[in-house]
């Protein structure tokens, strides 16, 4: 049986491909012999010869070229009257040399591992945090600090000023840990890394109380939960101002917003208890109290309650800042 390859010189290739509904571009292409292998490349008249590509790898490999892009010693040589190649000639060079990587100095930072810390009752682990409240004109701001108790969401202390300082800060946190009697090697504080987290005062004072300090990793926000949405709830309350007129208007505000966050404020967190009933142990209690109330309503209607006798929000056992990945990956299966 004869081949299109075979017919197309007798009948005509156009025809002949018409009629079999073949692209001339596949008849010329079988016609031509097949090679095994790759199929070697022509020389280019303007590549560079061996001798030169070596010449140019070892320019780049100079001391006072070895930490700079090609683009800089394409330029300092013209600089001084010499061109070896172009650019683009430099990275294939250097491609070929398996040395395409990055060759600027640049400063190393360190890696940070994600704090993992765990609070199973009150007064073990605290978060702080400062924000910035907007004052009466633009670009006016009010500090607000403020001190949570991780477990409990308590907040155990808080002050507004006018400026941020180290100072500041160091006050407010001996007096919350001697408000709350901290006891040494008792409590773990959590911040991120403000120039008022990190200061020298700061450091001593909780060195001097026995408290052990924590800082988030750099620009990684949820590493300080709890503080951040601690703020948000301030901030998204209805009666949050746009701006406060004065340093008086601030503290007043935040004395009624923290009185009804930790003693009015039933916490999704925490079981829809009040953070003071956690952080004082009567949530247990008004737990039991809960129950009986539930128990007495299934008693009375059963019939409403299609699968089971209700019960109440489970309290926390645990409240971790970045939980491990095992623990996280238990609690994904035990959902499914």
């Amino acid at each position: 049986m004869q081949t299109v390859t075979e017919l197309g010189p007798r009948l005509g290739v156009r025809p002949l491909c018409d009629a079999l509904g073949v692209p001339r571009a596949t008849y010329y292409r079988q016609r031509q012999p097949r090679v095994l292998g790759p199929t070697p490349r022509r020389p280019v008249p303007r590549a560079l010869v061996p001798i030169e590509r070596t010449r140019v790898l070892e320019t780049l490999h100079e001391p006072r070229f070895v930490d700079l892009a090609p683009a800089e010693v394409y330029a300092t040589l013209l600089d001084e009257g010499t061109y070896h190649c172009s650019e683009r000639t430099m990275y294939r060079v250097l491609a070929a040399a398996a040395e395409l990587t990055e060759r600027r100095a640049q400063r190393r930072h360190p890696i940070y591992a994600a704090p993992e810390l765990l609070a199973t009752r009150p007064n073990q682990l605290w978060s702080w945090d400062i924000t910035r409240l907007k004052g009466p004109v633009a670009w006016s701001y009010f500090h607000l600090y403020v001190i949570l108790d991780v477990f409990s969401r308590y907040v155990v202390g808080w002050m507004v000023a006018a400026r941020e300082s180290a100072t500041l800060a160091e006050q407010l946190i001996a007096a919350s840990c001697e408000q709350q009697r901290i006891r040494p090697e008792q409590l773990t504080i959590h911040a991120d890394r403000g120039s008022s987290m990190t200061s020298k005062p700061v450091a001593l004072l909780l060195a001097d109380l026995g408290v052990t300090k924590t800082h988030s990793r750099p620009q990684v926000s949820n590493d300080n939960p709890y503080s951040e949405a601690q703020f948000k709830t301030l901030k998204y309350r209805p009666d949050f101002p746009d701006r406060f007129g004065a340093l008086e208007h601030a503290h007043a505000h935040c004395t009624d917003f923290f009185g009804w966050y930790n003693t009015e404020h039933r916490h999704s967190g925490l079981g829809l208890h009040t953070p003071h009933d956690v952080h004082v142990g009567l949530a247990a209690g008004r737990q039991a109290a809960r129950t009986l109330v539930l128990a007495a309503a299934y008693a009375a209607r059963p019939e409403r309650f299609v699968r089971q006798m209700p019960t109440p929000p489970a309290l926390p056992s645990a409240a971790w800042i970045n939980p491990p990945k095992l623990l996280t990956a238990s609690r994904e299966d035990v959902r499914q």
